[in-house]
């Protein structure tokens, strides 16, 4: 007789569930787990994609784990007492703050008692006593060969058997190639930005802080307009009241530029763009919009350093210039919008599926409470 599915408890803790790529990765590897027959709870202060998660079968614990405040580390002591009743698997942190919590909780555990702890490097911290709490879990996953060279290179004293790169993904039904808007969403979209109607848009998301590259925007679309007239730039993503000066001082730079906000249609955005470019001075540990428009099939024209140098490489090497080169960008575009289908077919098929990187993180947790993933599924064994 078959051995039952050995099943898990995972949980999850991360600052909030609001937007962003922890908190997108965060919700898709819940959903595989429920998806798969298993428990997954998450922990943080909440937010806009709580309903999300609940909707697809995990649980929220709302606690404001992630305040940036000397007491919030005072919090170990009761999550540690949490985490003695609810008894998971696995405890997963992603974000710095929440770790140090999580870690210090664990660490006052009988060790007969523990869950098995994960750590994930998103990004590509500050190097520091305090960021290198995300180097200590029992397993660390790395985003990407850029986030695995980081861990190497900075905390060397990491034993190397427990780092795992496990690339994000993208969801190949909401992100493929021959994605078009509704008629309704174009015509809202028209109403709403008609500066952008008959026009080559050309797509910078990101929020405006002074990490996403708009100075350089500024500069790539008026080299790029002095020969295309019809290409208009699109900046997407809010503005953050930390950072206002700087968006008033970015929004008078250039009247060409359409600033369309914070948006929940970036998909929908992208599809209908002539390119879409990725211009941060700062390495990203990965990347997560630039693979969205590639996988929707739109030229991507970026830095070519960390995450997003990492997937042009693999998908549109013609979209790689070096940082800064903001002529090079210039001329890159001008040739996508020479001949667009010819950019087109020069995307490469990829494999940066996001059940992929579910499935690796669940063989992870599998491996690491149960021996292998295949002993952790059960056997036919009798």
């Amino acid at each position: 007789m078959a051995r039952l599915r050995r099943t898990l408890k995972v949980v999850q803790v991360l600052p909030a569930m609001e937007s962003g790529g922890v908190e997108q990765g965060t919700l898709e590897i819940a959903q595989a787990l429920t998806t798969a027959g298993h428990e997954s709870v998450v922990v943080s202060k909440g937010g806009r994609l709580v309903e999300a998660l609940e909707r697809t079968g995990s649980r929220h614990v709302a606690w404001d784990i992630g305040r940036k405040h000397p007491a919030t580390v005072l919090m170990a002591r009761r999550f540690r007492r949490w985490l003695a009743v609810e008894r998971p698997a696995v405890l997963h942190a992603r974000s710095r703050l929440p770790a140090w919590v999580c870690w210090l909780a664990w660490r006052a555990m009988p060790e007969t008692a523990r869950p098995r702890f994960v750590t994930t490097v998103h990004g590509l911290y500050s190097v520091s006593r305090y960021s290198a709490i995300m180097a200590r879990g029992e397993r660390v996953i790395a985003v990407s060969d850029t986030a695995r060279r980081y861990v190497q290179e900075n905390y060397p004293d990491i034993d190397m058997t427990r780092l795992a790169r496990i690339y994000r993904g993208v969801d190949r039904g909401r992100f493929c190639r021959g994605f078009s808007p509704s008629d309704d969403w174009l015509a809202t979209w028209r109403s709403d930005f008609p500066a952008t109607v008959g026009k080559d848009l050309i797509v910078l998301p990101g929020r405006l802080t002074r990490l996403k590259g708009h100075r350089d925007f500024v500069g790539v679309m008026a080299q790029l307009r002095s020969t295309n007239r019809d290409a208009v730039g699109v900046v997407v993503g809010g503005i953050d009241p930390r950072h206002r000066a700087y968006a008033d001082e970015i929004r008078q730079l250039d009247g060409d530029i359409v600033f369309a906000g914070h948006r929940t249609d970036l998909r929908e955005i992208m599809a209908i763009s002539a390119a879409v470019v990725s211009l941060s001075r700062k390495p990203e540990s990965f990347g997560r919009t630039a693979l969205e428009a590639l996988s929707l099939g739109t030229p991507v024209v970026g830095y070519e350093h960390g995450g997003v140098g990492e997937i042009l490489a693999h998908i549109y090497p013609d979209g790689r210039v070096a940082v800064g080169d903001t002529a090079a960008a210039a001329h890159k575009l001008r040739t996508i919008l020479n001949d667009p289908a010819a950019a087109k077919r020069s995307l490469r098929d990829h494999d940066f599926d996001v059940a992929r990187m579910c499935a690796q993180t669940i063989d992870l947790y599998r491996e690491l409470v149960y021996g292998t993933p295949a002993e952790a599924a059960g056997s036919s064994a009798p």
